[in-house]
């Protein structure tokens, strides 16, 4: 029988095996989103998945995805800064259907 594995290896161990980084660097790609792409850009934009080094990301508007492709080497240097090489070698933008983007309501609160 093998001895017990901290929580965390185990499921290193299940993401390695789908071809995602580790709980470490998911996590910390997810707290340091707005470092990685910007204030205004983070407001906008969500990150959905990393899958072999792919990082896709929702947004709201077609605008915006166009933006997030332009800054693509930045996000990708910033994030191999963060969590290491080969963690996201690419950004694939997704633009949210309209029946999914949160909208704006008039007294400045987002709609969940």
């Amino acid at each position: 029988m093998s001895s017990p594995r901290p929580l965390a290896a185990g499921l290193d161990h299940v993401l390695a095996g789908l071809g995602a980084p580790t709980v470490d660097a998911l996590t910390t790609l997810l707290a340091s989103w707005a470092e990685l792409v910007g204030p205004d850009l983070a407001g906008h934009a969500e990150p959905v998945s990393v899958e072999r080094g792919r990082l896709v990301v929702a947004v709201d508007d077609p605008a915006w995805a166009e933006r997030l492709a332009w800054s693509e080497g930045q996000v990708v240097a910033r994030a191999t800064a963060l969590v290491g090489a080969g963690v996201v070698e690419r950004v694939t933008p997704r633009v949210r259907p309209a029946s999914a983007a949160r909208t704006a309501l008039s007294d400045g609160t987002r709609d969940p």
